[in-house]
């Protein structure tokens, strides 16, 4: 057992004493209960030690250590310092097999527990102390609590119940012994088996804990457990009872018995003070139980209020006695002020004479000083100063010595409790870890959960027309139960793990704001898909990839950038990279966009007009941009505005809103998102790209076809079938690179890849978003459905990490040369249809005009014949 008496600090109030308490280690809570002396059957307090931290306090004094928990700290004194080490190397030890026995730690973290304070031998640490056995331990509960100056000052004013409870409880146990027993100091039972006294003060000692902790849960012992508890104690408590069986004179067993009458007069004196305050406090109930019995047993009640009438009196009479003490109060208060200005006065005056006497002194010293120098041997004097001074030097080398040893044992102490408090809060990092996991696979696996009940609800409500009335009306109060879902989450849970919040980092909008009512449903499932896929790869696969980014310093091309730029740029890092991208292929010149500005404030473009009707179909799923008053809008307005001026063979197009608003989200600065547009049109895309024609983009649109047919036969001859014609859908996502299409955050991470590898990445993602939904598309047999499944199922790509492994693995890779070929040849069949189809044209104008004027003489003569 872990007990011994200790000094603990009282600072509640203006005063601080040290008061001496019995300390005792409870295992099974990890607490240090602390007692007036050990006898005690009730604690005045406990120590929480699972999340205390220790310390040794060397410059308050020998033997000082503090025990800081995180709502209160406590000052400890210990005898010595051996006695000192020992508590706190004992404290550390039982610390840490508590917080590892616990199952509070991952399994992985066990086999700390096979290391405490007692392995450690690095000369950083302190070694192991031995036990102080006369201060701590069983045999420190036999010996005499330590004594105080006053009978009073080692009661807990604080803990006063408590206090008379035991008291009560020890009052109770003496005069059960002092009725069996006759006489208190008879040793005939030792000196009948004298050897086994040692053994039976132990046994009693690990009683008395053992009676302890059983208090602390029933709150009572059997009277027979009292008596002998009781018996032991005071036959065992005495210092002397064994060394009286030993010793052979008689003067050392007077001088014995003297100390502990001595002993007990001053308990007996703490006891009497109690037993006062009881004796006033059950006369004052008394007196209140005769005043209320009269009352209950007068007969009329003109007697009952002639009673209260005495009452009120005497409460009169108590109320004027209150302040007639008041009043003398006051008086004693200002002849104190008075007394203590007089003394103040009287301390001043003797101050200036002891400085007087002071300077007197120090003239006489000054004086001998100088006959002594006048009288004595030059050689000696300096002898005797010297032999003086280096006397004093010793005296302050051997001090600094002893502060440095003890500085030396603190500095070790506080390695070894930093040491031990950082590998707990390891484990607890660790564990804390382990269970956000497993909470994020919970939540992962809920979201997929409601997702697919979710889809249930959609096929119900699209065969809602041939169900029941009660069926369907069912449905839709399922329908809209799910659609209040995370309304109902918010108000009901104040803690969500990750929150999917309505708007990303970028200001897009996580759920899509569909205007059909039978598509809510769809954007709920997506959005639940989202979080799904999101708590899912967080821990698994983002925190990886985020800590190869933060280990990344310059950026310089190879394999192991862009197999990271594949799987995404976090959103810290995805600004720097996005620049260092454009501006390795696209130099910026300075000033050059501020005289383009210029020249559109000075120069109204043609573009100008349908640039503002533009402006407010922007990404209107971003917040940014979803409202004409917002701090986006003027900044796109005036990077197209710029373009337009900077490349006039093009000036604008259709599509360049898009692609420069998504530049100012990630970019932020508008000069570079104007640079990055410039590096997407005219480096990244092929040439003619966005001209008037867009030949170049028809020219994609055939090489798609011939990838698509090649990649993935089965549905191209599913769309041949239907003659769905892909084009329509896929136009507009070459022209824009997805934007509008798919989700933010794989339109993102299509974006980081683009700008890194060029246009062919548009063709892998295109394929991957097909073969994505190939089975999907493979089980619709209508074309008008194949068309309306077309327009929204890239929005219900949730995966990102799936999509990209189809992009860049699943489907075989194709060269950028062979891209180069098949437009190529793609472009000079166009070149000569369109040149075919100018001949047409040119013909068939030529035609016209000839043929004309003859139709239309034709046509007036036969009205005229009808007329």
């Amino acid at each position: 057992k872990l007990c011994g008496y200790l000094n603990k600090l009282g600072i509640k109030g203006p005063i601080k004493t040290w008061k001496s308490r019995w300390f005792f280690y409870d295992e099974n809570k990890c607490r240090l209960l602390y007692y007036r002396t050990a006898q005690d059957i009730n604690p005045l307090g406990s120590i929480d030690l699972s999340s205390a931290s220790f310390d040794c306090k060397m410059e308050i004094g020998e033997g000082v250590f503090e025990i800081r928990t995180p709502s209160r700290a406590f000052i400890l004194k210990a005898i010595s310092k051996q006695a000192m080490m020992y508590w706190l190397q004992q404290l550390q030890m039982r610390r840490w097999e508590f917080c590892n026995t616990q199952s509070r730690f991952p399994v992985g973290s066990s086999q700390l527990v096979n290391e405490p304070l007692a392995g450690r031998t690095s000369r950083y640490f302190l070694p192991l102390v031995k036990t102080p056995t006369e201060a701590v331990g069983l045999k420190a509960a036999s010996l005499p609590a330590p004594q105080t100056s006053t009978a009073l000052q080692n009661i807990s004013l604080k803990h006063p119940w408590t206090e008379i409870q035991n008291t009560v409880y020890n009052i109770c146990g003496s005069k059960q012994l002092w009725g069996n027993n006759e006489n208190v100091f008879s040793f005939d039972e030792f000196q009948e088996h004298p050897e086994n006294v040692d053994k039976e003060q132990e046994a009693e000692v690990e009683a008395g804990c053992a009676v302890k902790e059983e208090t602390l849960e029933d709150g009572r012992m059997g009277p027979r457990l009292n008596w002998i508890r009781k018996a032991r104690w005071m036959n065992s408590g005495f210092p002397g009872s064994e060394e009286l069986l030993r010793e052979k004179n008689s003067v050392d067993k007077v001088s014995v018995l003297q100390q502990q009458i001595l002993t007990l007069t001053e308990e007996v004196k703490s006891q009497k003070e109690l037993v006062k305050l009881l004796h006033k406090a059950l006369e004052a109930a008394q007196q209140e139980k005769r005043v209320s019995s009269m009352y209950l047993t007068a007969a009329e009640d003109k007697d009952r209020l002639e009673l209260v009438r005495h009452k009120v009196r005497q409460i009169a009479d108590l109320t004027s006695r209150l302040e007639a003490l008041e009043q003398e109060k006051k008086e004693l208060e200002q002849i104190l002020t008075l007394r203590d200005s007089h003394i103040q006065e009287l301390k001043e005056h003797v101050q200036l004479l002891m400085e007087k006497n002071h300077a007197k002194q120090e003239v006489i010293m000054t004086l001998t000083e100088q006959m002594a120098r006048e009288l004595s041997d030059p050689l000696q004097e300096a002898n005797t100063i010297t032999v003086e001074t280096l006397y004093k030097q010793q005296e302050e080398i051997e001090h600094l010595k002893d502060d440095i040893d003890a500085y030396k044992t603190q500095n070790q102490f506080l390695n070894s409790e930093i040491h031990q408090v950082t590998r707990l809060w390891t484990s607890v990092a660790e564990n804390e870890k382990a269970l956000l996991m497993k909470c994020a696979c919970l939540q992962a696996r809920n979201c997929q959960m409601e997702s697919k009940y979710l889809t249930v609800l959609r096929k119900l409500q699209e065969a809602v027309p041939g169900l029941p009335n009660s069926h369907a009306e069912l449905v839709k109060n399922l329908i809209q139960e799910a659609l209040q879902w995370d309304v109902k989450e918010e108000a009901e849970e104040g803690f969500n793990l990750n929150p999917v919040s309505e708007y990303d980092e970028y200001g897009f909008m996580t759920v899509p704001d569909y205007e059909i009512e039978d598509w809510k449903l769809l954007a709920k499932i997506q959005a639940l898909e989202i979080k799904s896929n999101k708590l899912r790869s967080q821990e698994i696969v983002e925190k990886p990839l985020r800590d190869r980014w933060n280990s990344i310093g310059e950026l310089n091309p190879s394999a192991e950038l862009k197999s990271l730029i594949r799987s995404g740029i976090p959103v810290e890092h995805r600004q720097r990279v996005w620049k260092w991208m454009v501006s390795r292929h696209c130099s910026p010149v300075p000033g050059h966009y501020q005289r383009l500005l210029e020249q559109s404030r000075s120069t109204e473009h043609p573009a100008c007009r349908q640039i503002e009707l533009d402006l407010p179909r922007t990404l209107t799923n971003n917040k940014h941009f979803s409202s004409p008053t917002s701090q986006l809008i003027p900044k796109l307005r005036r990077v197209l505005l710029a373009f337009s001026w900077h490349n006039p063979a093009i000036g604008y197009c259709q599509g360049l809103n898009r692609l420069a608003a998504v530049a100012l989200l990630v970019l932020e600065d508008e000069e570079s998102a104007f640079w990055c547009l410039v590096y997407i049109v005219e480096n990244l895309m092929p040439a003619d790209y966005y001209s008037d024609t867009l030949i170049t983009s028809q020219v994609d649109q055939r090489v798609f076809k011939d990838f698509l047919s090649e990649k993935l036969p089965r549905l191209m001859a599913h769309f041949e079938q239907y003659r769905i014609d892909v084009s329509l859908i896929t136009f507009n996502w070459f022209l824009v690179a997805f934007v509008d299409s798919l989700v933010s955050d794989i339109l993102l991470r299509v974006w980081d890849a683009f700008l890194y590898e060029g246009t062919k990445v548009i063709f892998r993602y295109a394929l991957a978003i097909f073969k994505y939904n190939e089975e999907e598309i493979l089980r619709i047999h209508d074309s008008v459905e194949i068309y309306q499944y077309l327009r929204f199922f890239t929005r219900m790509i949730t995966d990102g990490r799936k999509l990209m492994n189809i992009a860049f693995n699943d489907l075989n890779p194709f060269p950028m040369k062979l891209l180069r070929n098949r437009r190529s040849m793609h472009r000079e069949e166009l070149e000569t249809e369109l040149c075919q189809l100018e001949q047409i044209k040119a013909a068939y104008v030529k035609e016209r005009a000839e043929q004309g004027p003859q139709d239309l003489k034709e046509v007036v003569s036969e009205e005229e014949e009808e007329s």
